[in-house]
């Protein structure tokens, strides 16, 4: 239930506004960095503080700062006064249990995304929260932690002549969350293997684990779902924003962005389809595994029902009973239980019971 629910008891009570780091520490210390571009120039640098980057405030470039630990409220708050963020957007920087979503105030543009990543190790889905601020010729960038999806996108920016060195900040926001939902595929590619293994294992021989298993991969897609889902509606809104953020010839990308998202949620319910029918099957061969032995068990008890009713009578204790003083008594009757056991054996073969 943690993964699903963040806890808000920091938070109860207080003015809308107040900055308060909602979620784990998972950095000591902040880590901030800088890249400010255009067709020409290129600087790529790491910051000790955070005013270093703000004389590039006004400058024509396209400066990107990204900001790794969402714990330093001191440097959040640095970032939102010199930029002139609005005391809710920082608000929601450092509540990293918000929703996806996409907010317009005046000069700026405020996303928040879910940035996932596939634990191999612990075959876990893990997220992280990144929030991205866009202004007239600026992008800031926060994340819980180092480390992103973004590796690609500074190899294009640090090559001269690239599209992105030639274009401004709203195309760079563009690259950044169309790489956050390129990576939602590769999560699903390790989803999709776990769950054609557990196809074939289902088919084959399914155990007591394979219940928890599906019900576990159940549990992750509703986990990814909860984060994927929000961000068509997202881009949906992105592609028709008439901000002068975002300009006209930047739609046509988010346009393709909003199809990748709509494919990620169809192959994500199809997962869910198929792990749903996966729990039937699961669930209707436990069923014929136990019809099956209490078929057989049936059959056993069936077959020496007529043996005991013969032992029953022989084994009664009167004194006069023609076959107890028979030589071949014993003989006989053990030719008897053969006979009639083979009978009904014949009998529950020629049915298809056997």
């Amino acid at each position: 239930m943690p993964k699903f629910i963040k806890r808000h008891v920091k938070k109860a009570g207080t003015s809308p506004g107040t900055l308060v780091h909602i979620g784990e520490k998972k950095i000591e210390q902040t880590r901030i960095t800088l890249i400010d571009f255009d067709e020409v120039h290129f600087q790529e640098r790491l910051l000790e503080t955070v005013e270093e980057a703000f004389p590039l405030k006004d400058l024509p470039t396209t400066t990107w700062i990204n900001i790794d630990g969402l714990h330093d409220i001191d440097v959040i708050e640095k970032t939102g006064r010199h930029f002139n963020m609005h005391p809710l957007v920082l608000e929601d920087i450092l509540n990293t249990g918000q929703r996806p979503k996409a907010e317009e105030f005046e000069n700026l543009l405020f996303v928040v995304l879910k940035m996932l990543d596939y634990d191999k190790a612990a075959e876990k889905v893990r997220s992280e929260q990144f929030s991205l601020v866009l202004g007239p010729n600026f992008l800031i960038t926060f994340q819980e932690v180092p480390g992103d999806v973004f590796n690609l996108v500074r190899e294009r920016i640090r090559k001269p002549q690239t599209r992105i060195r030639k274009s401004g900040c709203d195309y760079l926001a563009y690259t950044l969350i169309d790489a956050i939902v390129d990576h939602y595929f590769i999560i699903l590619d390790a989803l999709g293997d776990k769950i054609e293994d557990l196809e074939a294992e289902l088919m084959d021989d399914p155990t007591s684990s394979t219940m928890e298993i599906i019900h576990g991969l159940k549990q992750e897609m509703i986990y990814v779902r909860k984060h994927i889902w929000p961000i068509r509606e997202i881009i949906n809104g992105l592609v028709k924003n008439e901000s002068a953020l975002v300009r006209e010839q930047t739609h046509v990308y988010f346009r393709d962005v909003y199809d990748h998202t709509i494919q990620v949620i169809d192959t994500i319910e199809s997962y869910r389809d198929v792990l749903g029918g996966m729990l039937d099957i699961y669930l209707s061969s436990v069923s014929n595994k136990m019809n099956e032995i209490m078929k057989v068990l049936t059959i056993i008890a069936t077959i020496f029902i007529p043996i005991t009713f013969v032992a029953g009578i022989y084994g009664m204790n009167f004194k006069y009973m023609p076959e107890l003083e028979w030589r071949w008594g014993y003989f006989m009757v053990w030719a008897l239980i053969v006979v009639v056991a083979g009978i009904m054996i014949g009998y529950f073969k020629k049915k298809q019971w056997l």
